[in-house]
Protein backbone atom coordinates (compact mmCIF):
# COMPACT_ATOMS: atom_id res chain seq x y z
CA UNK A 1 0.00 0.00 0.00
CA UNK A 2 1.65 3.25 -1.08
CA UNK A 3 0.31 6.88 -0.29
CA UNK A 4 1.36 9.81 -2.18
CA UNK A 5 1.18 12.72 -0.54
CA UNK A 6 1.41 16.51 -1.72
CA UNK A 7 2.32 19.13 0.09
CA UNK A 8 2.80 22.72 -0.49
CA UNK A 9 5.44 23.42 2.17
CA UNK A 10 9.27 24.03 0.84
CA UNK A 11 9.31 22.22 -2.39
CA UNK A 12 6.76 24.27 -4.34
CA UNK A 13 8.80 27.74 -3.04
CA UNK A 14 11.97 26.21 -4.14
CA UNK A 15 10.52 25.47 -7.39
CA UNK A 16 8.93 28.73 -7.45
CA UNK A 17 12.24 30.59 -6.71
CA UNK A 18 14.41 28.10 -9.14
CA UNK A 19 11.64 29.10 -12.02
CA UNK A 20 12.29 33.15 -10.63
CA UNK A 21 15.98 32.44 -10.87
CA UNK A 22 15.83 31.18 -14.71
CA UNK A 23 13.97 33.87 -15.77
CA UNK A 24 16.33 36.60 -14.29
CA UNK A 25 19.64 34.51 -15.85
CA UNK A 26 17.70 34.46 -19.34
CA UNK A 27 16.97 38.13 -19.27
CA UNK A 28 20.88 39.19 -18.32
CA UNK A 29 21.72 36.86 -21.06
CA UNK A 30 19.55 38.94 -23.56
CA UNK A 31 21.05 41.43 -22.30
CA UNK A 32 24.33 41.02 -22.42
CA UNK A 33 23.85 39.94 -26.27
CA UNK A 34 22.48 43.46 -26.73
CA UNK A 35 25.34 45.04 -25.41
CA UNK A 36 28.06 43.10 -27.18
CA UNK A 37 28.06 45.72 -30.54
CA UNK A 38 30.22 47.95 -28.43
CA UNK A 39 34.31 47.55 -28.43
CA UNK A 40 35.29 45.02 -25.64
CA UNK A 41 36.46 47.04 -22.38
CA UNK A 42 35.21 50.36 -23.06
CA UNK A 43 32.45 51.75 -20.77
CA UNK A 44 29.78 52.84 -23.47
CA UNK A 45 28.72 56.08 -21.72
CA UNK A 46 31.10 57.61 -20.17
CA UNK A 47 34.21 60.03 -20.95
CA UNK A 48 37.39 60.15 -18.65
CA UNK A 49 39.55 63.27 -18.69
CA UNK A 50 43.30 63.98 -17.84
CA UNK A 51 44.65 66.88 -16.49
CA UNK A 52 41.86 68.18 -14.98
CA UNK A 53 43.02 71.10 -12.40
CA UNK A 54 42.72 70.58 -8.93
CA UNK A 55 40.50 73.28 -7.70
CA UNK A 56 37.90 71.95 -10.07
CA UNK A 57 34.24 70.95 -8.47
CA UNK A 58 32.71 68.77 -9.99
CA UNK A 59 29.83 70.93 -10.84
CA UNK A 60 32.47 72.78 -13.21
CA UNK A 61 32.86 69.71 -15.21
CA UNK A 62 29.53 69.14 -15.36
CA UNK A 63 28.78 72.46 -16.99
CA UNK A 64 31.87 71.84 -19.21
CA UNK A 65 30.39 68.50 -20.53
CA UNK A 66 26.87 69.72 -20.37
CA UNK A 67 27.00 70.70 -24.21
CA UNK A 68 27.45 67.21 -25.02
CA UNK A 69 24.67 65.72 -23.73
CA UNK A 70 23.08 64.84 -20.57
CA UNK A 71 25.63 64.42 -17.87
CA UNK A 72 23.93 61.26 -15.52
CA UNK A 73 27.45 61.86 -12.91
CA UNK A 74 30.74 63.42 -12.52
CA UNK A 75 33.07 61.52 -10.34
CA UNK A 76 36.81 63.29 -10.06
CA UNK A 77 39.19 60.79 -8.22
CA UNK A 78 41.09 61.93 -5.01
CA UNK A 79 43.89 60.26 -3.19
CA UNK A 80 43.44 58.88 0.31
CA UNK A 81 43.96 62.10 1.74
CA UNK A 82 40.68 63.70 -0.25
CA UNK A 83 42.89 66.30 -2.60
CA UNK A 84 42.36 65.44 -6.53
CA UNK A 85 44.51 63.23 -8.72
CA UNK A 86 43.74 65.04 -12.09
CA UNK A 87 41.88 63.43 -13.64
CA UNK A 88 37.69 62.91 -13.98
CA UNK A 89 34.91 60.55 -15.24
CA UNK A 90 31.83 61.91 -16.29
CA UNK A 91 28.88 59.38 -17.21
CA UNK A 92 26.54 60.54 -19.30
CA UNK A 93 22.68 59.40 -19.92
CA UNK A 94 23.05 58.72 -23.76
CA UNK A 95 26.02 56.48 -25.62
CA UNK A 96 26.54 59.17 -28.15
CA UNK A 97 27.21 62.13 -25.76
CA UNK A 98 30.60 60.14 -25.87
CA UNK A 99 31.42 60.72 -28.70
CA UNK A 100 30.46 64.78 -28.35
CA UNK A 101 32.77 64.43 -25.11
CA UNK A 102 35.69 63.71 -27.53
CA UNK A 103 35.45 66.56 -29.51
CA UNK A 104 36.50 68.12 -26.27
CA UNK A 105 39.76 66.72 -26.21
CA UNK A 106 42.42 69.66 -25.97
CA UNK A 107 39.88 72.40 -24.75
CA UNK A 108 40.69 74.61 -22.00
CA UNK A 109 39.02 74.08 -18.53
CA UNK A 110 40.79 76.66 -15.72
CA UNK A 111 43.29 77.68 -17.94
CA UNK A 112 44.54 73.51 -18.24
CA UNK A 113 43.69 71.41 -21.59
CA UNK A 114 41.87 68.48 -20.90
CA UNK A 115 42.96 65.03 -22.89
CA UNK A 116 39.63 63.11 -22.81
CA UNK A 117 39.46 59.91 -24.12
CA UNK A 118 36.27 57.01 -23.72
CA UNK A 119 36.29 55.40 -20.52
CA UNK A 120 37.43 51.88 -20.41
CA UNK A 121 36.16 49.13 -17.84
CA UNK A 122 38.43 46.80 -16.76
CA UNK A 123 37.31 43.25 -18.08
CA UNK A 124 38.12 40.83 -15.26
CA UNK A 125 40.22 37.88 -16.11
CA UNK A 126 41.96 39.49 -19.15
CA UNK A 127 45.06 40.84 -18.31
CA UNK A 128 47.95 42.34 -20.47
CA UNK A 129 50.82 39.95 -21.26
CA UNK A 130 54.29 41.50 -20.02
CA UNK A 131 57.03 39.11 -21.20
CA UNK A 132 60.03 39.45 -18.94
CA UNK A 133 63.27 41.66 -19.73
CA UNK A 134 65.80 40.40 -22.12
CA UNK A 135 68.62 39.25 -20.30
CA UNK A 136 67.28 39.00 -16.77
CA UNK A 137 67.82 35.41 -15.18
CA UNK A 138 66.24 34.81 -11.57
CA UNK A 139 69.60 34.64 -8.98
CA UNK A 140 70.34 31.14 -7.54
CA UNK A 141 70.52 31.09 -3.69
CA UNK A 142 74.36 31.25 -3.76
CA UNK A 143 74.87 34.00 -5.97
CA UNK A 144 76.22 36.45 -3.08
CA UNK A 145 79.61 34.12 -2.50
CA UNK A 146 82.05 34.88 -5.63
CA UNK A 147 83.39 32.35 -7.69
CA UNK A 148 86.12 30.10 -6.13
CA UNK A 149 89.16 31.07 -7.25
CA UNK A 150 91.99 30.52 -5.63
CA UNK A 151 92.42 29.92 -1.71
CA UNK A 152 92.97 32.86 0.23
CA UNK A 153 96.43 33.19 1.95
CA UNK A 154 95.59 33.23 5.24
CA UNK A 155 93.01 31.01 5.44
CA UNK A 156 89.67 30.64 5.08
CA UNK A 157 87.38 32.87 7.13
CA UNK A 158 91.06 34.72 8.53
CA UNK A 159 91.60 38.28 7.66
CA UNK A 160 95.37 39.47 8.26
CA UNK A 161 94.99 41.90 11.56
CA UNK A 162 97.32 44.64 12.00
CA UNK A 163 98.93 44.75 15.22
CA UNK A 164 99.11 48.05 17.38
CA UNK A 165 102.58 49.59 17.52
CA UNK A 166 104.51 47.96 20.71
CA UNK A 167 104.93 50.60 23.23
CA UNK A 168 108.24 50.29 25.82
CA UNK A 169 107.30 48.13 28.68
CA UNK A 170 110.18 47.33 30.87
CA UNK A 171 108.21 44.48 33.29
CA UNK A 172 106.63 42.71 30.45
Amino acid sequence: MEIEVEMGGPDSQNEHQMEDLNQRLEQMEEDSKANNDMPSGQDPAAAAAAQVDYSCTPEEVHLHFQSCGTVNRVTIRSNKYGQPKGYAYVEFLETEAVQEALLLNESELHGRQLKVSAKRTNVPGLKQFRPRRAGFRPRAATTHMPPYIFPPPYGYGKVPRFRMPMRYNPYF
